[in-house]
């Protein structure tokens, strides 16, 4: 039923049909299912590495208050799920501790199969803002902080969701349909302007750069911000052209690919030791996870 329900997209929609064909065009090219041209961001030297949900390079680089030397890399999704598969898939990550606002490593954590030495997944109850339907860019820094405090001999990844929907900031309390941009449908025939969506995202951006910043003044080591992909806002596809809104898995086009990588060192770098992972947390219950996900603008 699920994929009679997508090929009925693909047949009533056009830019549905557009999307899928780019994907398919840029997978023989790259062949995996990952762009192979983007950064293993684990083989890269950094103590932390802070992770930006959606955020082009662009506009990073326009609005960036942080401190560091800014530089632009590929990256290896277009996408949240794609970024897992093309850096955490199958891997021996017993020296880091992952703290994230994302479900998405827990919803696909079979087929991902990384192994780390712990997780906080901050999404669940504790930490999910449900008036914003979202974690909120101070909470995830308030937990980080505590992690990193009882891991200082671990890579920590701190996973943000901001600037990815849902938006924060006057503009998005303004203007309520724009979560209506994420759905694989109505992406292709948005209800708000170009104009109104780049306000949102970028006042997004700019609320969560200060709890960032907080976040990298507290850490030792290097410290690395990117992002795991960007985002079109109405720009073309390729090869077929058509204008789009949001992120979808193969299009690897610049908008989608290119992601900011500010490296920033303070104080002594850490010893970084590789032990055995923590007892698994406590299930989530199905609803909650798919909730989440949903929320978020996610069709999983």
């Amino acid at each position: 039923m699920r994929a009679l329900g997508k090929l009925r997209q693909l047949f009533s929609n056009p830019i549905i049909a557009a999307r899928e064909f780019n994907r398919l065009y840029h997978h023989q090219i790259f062949i995996r299912n990952y762009n192979t041209n983007g950064i293993d961001v684990f083989a890269a030297d950094w103590d932390n590495l802070i992770i930006l949900d959606s955020c082009r390079y662009d506009v990073f680089a326009d609005l960036n208050t942080l401190p560091g030397t800014l530089t632009k890399r590929k990256s290896r999704g277009t996408g949240t799920r794609e970024f897992l598969h093309g850096n955490f898939r199958n891997r021996d990550l017993r020296d880091t501790v992952y703290v994230t606002a994302n479900p998405q490593l827990y919803y696909h954590a079979e087929e991902i199969n990384a192994e780390l030495h712990d997780v906080l997944n901050v999404w669940q109850e504790t930490g999910w803002d449900d008036k914003a339907d979202t974690v909120r860019p101070e909470t995830l820094t308030e937990y980080a902080q505590e992690y990193a405090e009882q891991y200082d001999n671990k890579r920590l990844v701190i996973h943000y969701l901001q600037p990815h929907r849902p938006f924060l900031g006057p503009t998005a309390e303004d203007h309520p349909d724009l979560g209506s941009l994420f759905g694989a449908e109505d992406a292709a025939k948005p209800t708000v302007s170009r104009d109104v969506y780049w306000q949102a995202y970028e006042e997004n951006l700019e609320l969560t750069l200060p709890s960032i910043r907080d976040l990298m003044e507290s850490l030792d080591g290097k410290t690395v911000v990117t992002a795991d992909h960007g985002q079109v806002i109405g720009e073309r596809l390729f090869p077929l052209p058509v204008r789009d809104y949001g992120h979808w898995s193969g299009n690897y086009i610049d908008e989608l690919v290119s992601v900011p990588w500010l490296e920033y060192e303070s104080g002594h770098r850490r010893r970084i030791v590789a032990e055995d992972p923590k007892t698994d947390a406590d299930d989530v219950e199905d609803e909650i996870v798919l909730s989440r996900l949903r929320q978020l603008g996610y069709s999983n």
